[in-house]
This record gives C-alpha cells, sequence and structure tokens, in this order.
C-alpha cells in the first residue's frame, strides 16, 4: 500500500515546526510514526505535508521540576519513547503507572520507536497510555501560533482519535504530578501479546494503615475517550484493603462509559470485563 503523495519537512525548531503546520493545507506530524505511517499506507489520512520532529533538539528526556518530595512534577518530553520512560528510574519513582504501562505498550520494536507525546496525541482509545494520563491528572504542555499554553488530562482527548490540539500545535512535554510511593497496576486483556487492548485498566493507590486513603482508576478502551472512574475512586478511598472490600468498590466501573459493540466483544461483555479487571487490578497494586 502507498501513501498518496506529500511534502515533508524535518525543522530544527517546535517554532519552525508550528509555522510550517500553519500554513500547510493538511499538515501532520511523524514523532514515532508507529500509529501514523500505517493510517498514511491505508490511505485513512492524506496530508499534504509530514513534519518529522526528530530533528529538534528539547522534545525528549526526562527531569523533575520541584525541590521536595511533595509538589514534585515529572516532566517528559514528547519525544521521549516508551522504552526510555519504561526503563527511566525517575519515572519508575515518581510515576511508576506510567513505566508499568510503557513497558506494555506493542512490542520491544515499537516501544524502541513509538514515543509519548505521539501516543498521546494520536487518541487511539485503544491505546493503554492515554488512560494511564488520565488516571495520573497529567498535564500537556502545547505550543501553537500564540506561544506555550496547557491543557488538563480531563480536556485533552475530546473524542474518537481527536485532541485539544490545533491544526498548528505541536505537544511538547508532559507533566505528572508525582505519585511517589503508590502501588500501582494496568491491566490489560487482548487476544495476542501485540494486540490492542480490549479493555485495559490503569489504577495507582495509596494505603492507609491496613485501608486505602486514595485511589486513581482509568480505563482503556470503554468509550471514544479515556474514562476515569471517579465513583470507583470515591468508593475505594477508605475502603479495606481486602478482595472483597475491593470487589464491592469497583462493582460498577462500567457506569457512564459507552464501549464499543464489535467483532472484539459486546459493549456487555467489556462492561464485565472492566468490572473483573478493575477488581484484579486493585488487589494486585495492593498485593491481595
Amino acid at each position: 500500500m502507498i501513501p498518496v503523495p506529500f511534502d515533508y519537512l524535518r525543522p530544527s525548531t517546535v517554532d519552525e515546526a508550528v509555522a510550517a503546520l500553519g500554513e500547510a493545507d493538511e499538515g501532520k506530524i511523524l514523532a514515532g510514526g508507529q500509529s501514523l505511517l500505517p493510517v498514511l499506507k491505508l490511505r485513512l489520512a492524506a496530508p499534504t505535508l509530514l513534519v518529522d520532529l526528530a530533528a529538534v533538539p528539547g522534545l525528549s528526556g526526562i527531569r523533575l521540576d520541584g525541590d521536595t518530595l511533595t509538589g514534585t512534577t515529572l516532566v517528559i518530553g514528547a519525544m521521549t519513547t516508551h522504552a526510555e520512560v519504561a526503563a527511566s528510574d525517575l519515572v519508575r519513582q515518581h510515576a511508576p503507572l506510567l513505566a508499568a504501562a510503557a513497558g506494555t505498550v506493542g512490542d520491544r520494536q515499537v516501544r524502541h520507536r513509538g514515543t509519548l507525546g505521539g501516543s498521546l496525541a494520536h487518541a487511539d482509545p485503544a491505546a493503554d497510555l492515554p488512560a494511564v494520563a488520565a488516571a495520573l491528572d497529567a498535564t500537556y504542555v502545547v505550543r501553537g501560533p500564540a506561544g506555550s499554553r496547557t491543557i488538563g488530562a480531563a480536556d485533552f482527548a475530546v473524542d474518537l482519535f481527536t485532541t485539544a490540539l490545533g491544526p498548528d500545535d505541536v505537544l511538547v512535554e508532559v507533566r505528572l504530578p508525582s505519585t511517589a510511593g503508590w502501588a500501582v497496576h494496568y491491566e490489560k486483556f487482548h487476544r495476542t501479546a501485540q494486540a490492542w487492548a480490549i479493555v485495559g485498566v490503569a489504577v495507582a493507590v495509596r494505603r492507609d494503615g491496613g485501608g486505602i486513603g486514595a485511589a486513581r482508576v482509568a480505563l482503556t478502551n470503554m468509550g471514544p475517550v479515556p474514562h476515569r472512574a471517579r465513583a470507583v475512586e470515591d468508593a475505594l478511598a477508605g475502603a479495606a484493603a481486602a478482595p472483597d472490600a475491593v470487589a464491592e468498590a469497583c462493582s460498577r466501573v462500567a457506569d457512564g462509559t459507552s464501549p464499543a459493540d464489535d467483532l472484539s466483544g459486546s459493549a456487555e461483555y467489556r462492561r464485565d470485563l472492566a468490572r473483573v479487571l478493575t477488581a484484579r487490578a486493585v488487589c494486585r497494586a495492593l498485593g491481595v
């Protein structure tokens, strides 16, 4: 399969990329290319210009912003690969849920080419990392014609394969409040090791004595955008760290979701799967 003809630009600055996108009839950003290239080959997208960010300095890397553990923010450049995220000691300490989920993305080749920013901006509802970013209250730093601005995770994904990014915006970095010390687990069900998740669950819990002090829960592939299960989070807070209590708190995790009804499974199957996987993920995070 051959893409439609397009122009190619390899800018050296973010501002150059923004300007080029603004002048293009239909511009697309090339980050890792693991999602975009198949779409181009299938002609599901027909850009007139492809803007390759590989030569732009400062778009990759992982650092901390903050002097103390309380209030520390983890900052990850948009062009940082999944493999780099999964292997980073900083990510493992301050966003262990993201590190765990990044290590499950695709296969080894995809993880070494695909980027965090590319996955988040592509906004595939079956992708693993958008739900993780939602669970961790990520903030997206975006550069556009009017300069830089931030977008909260709750407002970033707006529909199927659609985000709050404008046609000439570039996602620069992702900022995550530290969840150091939280117990985490990313659970997903898929038919083969490299397939998209039929349902995925991102969980982070903070213990409080023998119970649960706070919880973060978000679902993958249970609607056009990641679903943050706030009611389940409220039910888990204060619950005992025991399987029966966890199962009860997670029993209505599918409320408010709109899963697909397709060849991979019915909507009702996905709802039941979400209930099972969420309780399993919380229990595995807690070690009970």
